[in-house]
């Protein structure tokens, strides 16, 4: 076998094996939608607003049995606007649930 396909093979299977327990793992993690009980809408920051940055925010909660947020991610978004929406989701309550969950929230910043 030439060398170049023995390292390509070498290459392909390493990162099968590397990424598998990934897919594994995310496949394990239940996916729900748990209804919000308590929804804030996060207040638009000045700066933001003075700048015209205007747009979407993803925020992955993830979120205790008793329906509080355990801790946040930000997906996606403007670094002016995330810091907004992490300070509404924090505050936000969900319905119970028999286990902790992950939650994705999009906000959307648009002046009025």
């Amino acid at each position: 076998m030439r060398p170049w396909i023995r390292l390509a093979l070498t290459v392909c299977t390493s990162v099968l094996l590397v990424f598998s327990p990934l897919s594994r793992a995310q496949q394990d993690q239940p996916e729900t939608k748990r209804r919000i009980m308590t929804k804030i809408v996060p207040s638009y920051p000045s700066l933001a607003r003075r700048m015209g940055i205007t747009g979407s925010v993803k925020i992955e909660a993830l979120v205790l049995p008793n329906g509080s947020v355990k801790s946040t991610e930000t997906l996606g978004g403007h670094p002016l606007l995330a810091q907004a929406a992490v300070e509404a989701v924090r505050t936000c309550k969900w319905e119970p649930a028999p286990h902790e969950t992950k939650e994705i929230i999009i906000f959307n910043f648009h002046p009025d």
